[in-house]
């Protein structure tokens, strides 16, 4: 039976390691958080004490951690050191292109496999395995990471070298945010026009302006039953998160000398939103801001 240690078992983390369960691996489970690892352990994982105990020995080792420097000092300080030569390293976090090459190149130079993996699909996908995962690295890494990719996710691209996997994110995250924000000013204006809400989105869903924004997480509460707008727009993807994606993309526009007025429009939007109390809110709540009030 496969060994995997799983550094960063919180909202995303936790559910996609109950897969890995699932699929028949032993997984070893390490959090900063005490309630997430008891949440791991109640499916089926076996805690560990440290990140570096639940590498040590491994036959793949998975990080999904909040930022580029957490990732960065967590292979730095403990996984490059525990890993074993014949293990796969695979970091799901969604972070900066920069980050990720250069942990991918010292893994390397270390005559490590590592592959870079970011995640779409937001915490339900990962709880019920259908992530699809974005992948950079080599050919050879990717084939290993691939079999345990696959236990967790409904699709697994490889997407070319180090970083790629975090390129093809954050532009499409990008894509997502901006289209959010246009999907929910048009149901403000059809609103504000007369037309209902179930009208509008009956016609629209169906025509050109269909988008994943608005079938899959239609910013206003009836048309789509799933979507976070039901639900007072709790859970789902929140708009920190969000706007995480979108700092990352426009950092990545100014370093690559790309135009992005789309993009540094949808970060304007939903940094003003996070600023009034909008964070914790899933991002289609951006549609709060547009009805002309700020409040969450």
């Amino acid at each position: 039976m496969p060994i995997i240690g799983f550094i960063g078992v919180g909202n995303m983390g936790g559910g996609m390691a109950a897969n890995l369960v699932r699929a028949g691996h032993e997984v070893r489970a390490f959090d900063l958080a005490d309630a997430a690892v008891a949440r791991a352990v109640s499916h089926g994982c076996t805690a560990a004490s440290s990140a570096r105990a639940a590498a040590s020995g491994a036959d793949a080792i998975i990080t999904m951690l909040p930022a580029g420097s957490h990732v960065a000092t967590a292979y730095k300080d403990a996984l490059f050191a525990a890993a074993s030569v014949d293990a796969i390293l695979i970091d799901c976090s969604t972070i900066d292109v920069a980050t990720a090459r250069s942990v991918g190149e010292a893994a390397a130079e270390k005559g490590l496999a590592m592959v870079d993996a970011p995640v779409s699909g937001g915490t339900a996908a990962a709880d019920a395995g259908t992530l699809t995962f974005m992948v950079g690295g080599p050919a050879a890494a990717f084939a290993r990471a691939e079999p345990y990719l696959q236990a967790m996710g409904k699709a697994v691209i490889h997407a070319g070298s180090a970083g790629m996997g975090q390129a093809a994110k954050i532009c499409n995250n990008m894509i997502l945010g901006a289209t959010m924000v246009a999907t929910a000013e048009a149901f403000v204006l059809a609103e504000k026009l007369g037309l209902d809400a179930q009208t509008f989105f009956d016609i629209s869903s169906k025509a050109s302006g269909q988008s994943w924004s608005m079938t899959s997480y239609c910013p206003v509460p009836g048309p789509v039953p799933t979507s976070p707008a039901n639900r007072d727009y709790q859970g789902g993807f929140a708009s920190a998160l969000m706007l995480k994606d979108l700092k990352l993309a426009m950092a990545a526009a100014t370093t690559a000398g790309a135009s992005v007025p789309m993009g540094a429009q949808a970060e304007a939007l939903y940094q003003l939103f996070a600023n009034n109390g909008g964070s914790e809110k899933d991002f289609s709540a951006i549609v709060r801001l547009l009805r002309g009030g700020i409040a969450p």
